[in-house]
């Protein structure tokens, strides 16, 4: 009888390994758990990281502001992803945009899965990336615009620039059937954000004073947690874009924090050679410069190519800083375009180079299936970087005429001198 019971107990077993096996496969509880802290680390990047980055460089009567700003982008981005964003971006759609079937997260359930991962973790992740995108922008507009004419653009923005574009690159779009590499956002994300931020420097005009009135950092400590808390917070960032826990995810790790070295290292030097002194700000900012043009290349390249594409990130987008706001005198009012647009194109460029298998000790993990050398990568590359330029670009510009037209962009010139935080909120950021 013992015998009899005990046979039918391993039967029993054998006969539900299938189901069991299947589980695991199906959900893969690493991966999940990863891209879960991944998610937590990315929204870190915006509040408080991106806010406190922002909100230290501008002028004490402006930092509520910023704060200000940064906290509603992410309320309001997270509202509308769950609305229609998310379904634009990820629905079936066609080449070009998503469609409405996952309006509301129709069908994102407990059980529905992207991968290995559930769909709800996968939607959380690259909502962080919907949110940090147009908080960016904010450097650019930063002390004269109105907070409502904020609101306004930026919904309008995520709607039509940022939704269509993450299709065309991530959600099964054009190019990202051409081959185009882009890990975890140099077109989507920074390339995006730059070009938008140079076109709102243009539309809207310089600040009252610039650049013949002296406008420095009031809390250069602020910006410095804010930097620290946007190089962890990158992690998760680029990390979490290969979506799993796996070596893919920890060379994407490695390599932007030496990208990020080597770009904080090479501004060092470059504003140490030219003003005699290094700066504070400006070793951040080229942390940052070297963070951005690793994003696109994190996945593809190696410790090697990261060194490189660090440096030249230092160097160049230093270079583009002192082009745009002291040569063209274009008040892009904390460097958005110089460091996230100039570095968000070098990268995705340097992606294309680094990529390759046959540079030796500098070489990455291969080409996008299909493509046989360099020239043809970076060619692709090329053309995924002219078309989110030239698209957001428009798009941006007649977005902020149209808020324009129906509300104003600018504060007044009286309110400008007063201050946004008094103005726009009734409140300061300091008490004297």
């Amino acid at each position: 009888m013992k015998n009899y019971i005990f046979q039918r107990a391993f039967l029993l077993i054998i006969l539900l390994l299938p189901s069991v096996t299947f589980a695991q496969e199906t959900l893969n509880t690493g991966n999940t758990a990863w891209i879960l802290t991944a998610t937590a680390l990315v929204l870190f990047m915006t509040i408080p990281g991106l806010a406190f980055f922002y909100g230290g460089i501008v002028r004490s009567k402006n930092v509520l502001s910023v704060l200000m700003q940064c906290f509603a982008i992410t309320a309001m981005v997270s509202i509308l992803w769950v609305m229609y964003l998310y379904s634009l971006a990820f629905g079936e759609g066609n080449n070009w945009i998503g469609d409405f079937s996952k309006m509301f997260m129709a069908g994102v359930g407990e059980n529905s899965m992207v991968g290995d991962i559930p769909e709800t973790v996968f939607s959380m992740f690259q909502l962080t990336f919907a949110i940090i995108t147009p908080a960016l922008i904010v450097g650019a507009f930063a002390e004269r615009m109105k907070f409502s004419a904020m609101l306004l653009f930026s919904a309008l923005w995520v709607t039509f620039v940022y939704a269509p574009i993450t299709h065309w690159v991530w959600g099964g779009g054009w190019l990202q059937q051409m081959g185009l590499l882009d890990f975890a956002g140099g077109t989507v994300v920074h390339v995006t954000a730059g070009i938008a931020a140079l076109v709102a420097a243009l539309v809207m005009g310089k600040r009252h004073g610039f650049p013949h009135t002296a406008m420095p950092p009031h809390n250069l400590t602020i910006t410095v947690a804010g930097a620290g808390m946007l190089w962890v917070g990158w992690f998760g960032f680029n990390g979490g874009s290969a979506l799993a826990a796996n070596g893919n995810a920890g060379m994407a790790m490695m390599v932007t924090h030496i990208s990020a070295s080597a770009g904080a290292m090479a501004w060092m030097l470059a504003e140490w050679i030219k003003y005699g002194k290094p700066s504070v700000l400006g070793i951040v900012t080229g942390m940052v410069a070297g963070l951005c043009t690793s994003t696109p290349a994190s996945g593809f390249v190696g410790p090697a190519g990261a060194l490189i594409i660090g440096f030249t990130a230092g160097f160049i987008c230093f270079g583009a800083t002192n082009f745009i706001k002291h040569l063209l005198k274009i008040d892009d009012s904390l460097d958005v375009f110089p460091v996230h647009g100039v570095g968000g194109i070098l990268g995705t460029l340097l992606a294309g180079v680094f990529a390759s298998t046959e540079l030796g000790i500098f070489s990455g993990r291969g080409f996008a299936e299909g493509v046989s050398s360099i020239s043809q990568q970076v060619g692709i590359q090329f053309i995924g970087v002219i078309s989110t330029l030239v698209y957001t670009a428009v798009i941006t510009f007649l977005i902020l005429k149209l808020v324009d037209r129906l509300i104003g962009l600018r504060v007044s010139k009286e309110e400008e001198i007063e201050g946004l935080d008094i103005v726009l909120h009734e409140e300061r950021g300091y008490i004297l």
